[in-house]
């Protein structure tokens, strides 16, 4: 019966390290798009309108 509490435990503080690291990555800009914008312009412009009409 220990064993499983020793399992929560150590489940419940390996969630928290991944959803540290998540947050971390986020603020750090991680998923930042930055190819996008500078391939916007090779783009014709009727595929951006339909692509922005569909958000």
């Amino acid at each position: 019966m220990k064993v499983i509490f020793y399992l929560i435990i150590i489940s419940l503080v390996l969630a928290a390290g991944f959803l540290a690291s998540f947050f971390w990555a986020v603020k750090d800009g991680q998923y930042d798009d930055e190819y996008t914008p500078g391939m916007r312009i090779l783009l014709e412009d009727d595929m951006i309108e339909k692509k922005n009409k569909n958000k």
